[in-house]
C-alpha cells in the first residue's frame, strides 16, 4: 500500500512540475500580451505607463510636478539609504536617513542642463548593471529616468552616467549620511 501512495504523490508532482515549468516558460499567464490571431506572443514587451504627474494624471508634456528624475543611494562606510527626487520644474527633494527631507529648486539652466544629460541618446546607452567589480564599502546608485533603471557604482561610470550626476543638485547624489 505504501508503494502506490508513493507512486501516485511522485506522479502528481511530476505532473505539478510539468505544468509549472509549461505554463511559466511558454509565456502563457496573466499580463502577456497576444500576437494577431489570438496567440501568445513571446516577442512584444509589456507596454510601459505613460507618464504621470504626482496626483496620478496623465501628463502628455511633462508637468511642473513630473518626477524628471530618483536616485537612490546605498551603501558606504556609514551603510545611508539617500534618496533624491528631481522634478521637470528643477523643484527636488533630497532624504536622508531620519533626517527631515532638504528641498530646494535648480535655476532654469541647471534644470535644463539636467534635462540634457538624461535626454543625450549616450546616457540610453548606459549599462542597466555594473560591469566591473564592487568596491567594498562603496556606493550604490539607483538612477530612474523614464521607466528605466541603471545602477551603478564607485567604479568607472560611463561619461554619459557622470553628466547626469554633474548636473545632479547639490553636486551630484546626496551620499551625507
Amino acid at each position: 500500500m505504501v508503494r502506490g501512495v508513493r507512486t501516485t504523490w511522485t506522479w502528481c508532482g511530476t505532473l505539478l512540475l510539468a505544468g509549472a515549468l509549461v505554463g511559466g516558460l511558454s509565456g502563457c499567464g496573466p499580463g502577456v500580451p497576444t500576437a494577431p490571431g489570438g496567440s501568445p506572443s513571446s516577442t512584444s514587451a509589456p507596454a510601459l505607463p505613460s507618464p504621470t504627474t504626482e496626483s496620478g494624471t496623465p501628463a502628455s508634456n511633462p508637468q511642473p510636478g513630473e518626477v524628471l528624475v530618483e536616485v537612490v543611494v546605498n551603501g558606504g562606510l556609514a551603510g545611508v539609504r539617500n534618496r533624491l527626487v528631481v522634478h521637470y520644474d528643477g523643484s527636488w527633494t533630497s532624504r536622508s536617513g531620519t533626517k527631515p527631507p532638504r528641498t530646494g529648486k535648480q535655476t532654469p539652466a541647471e534644470a535644463a542642463e539636467l534635462r540634457a544629460a538624461l535626454e543625450d541618446p549616450a546616457f540610453a546607452l548606459v549599462p542597466e548593471r555594473p560591469t566591473g567589480s564592487p568596491i567594498p564599502d562603496g556606493f550604490q546608485y539607483y538612477v530612474t529616468y523614464r521607466h528605466r533603471l541603471v545602477v551603478a557604482d564607485d567604479g568607472a561610470r560611463p561619461p554619459a552616467l557622470q553628466r547626469v550626476f554633474a548636473a545632479l543638485p547639490e553636486g551630484g547624489p546626496p551620499t551625507n549620511p
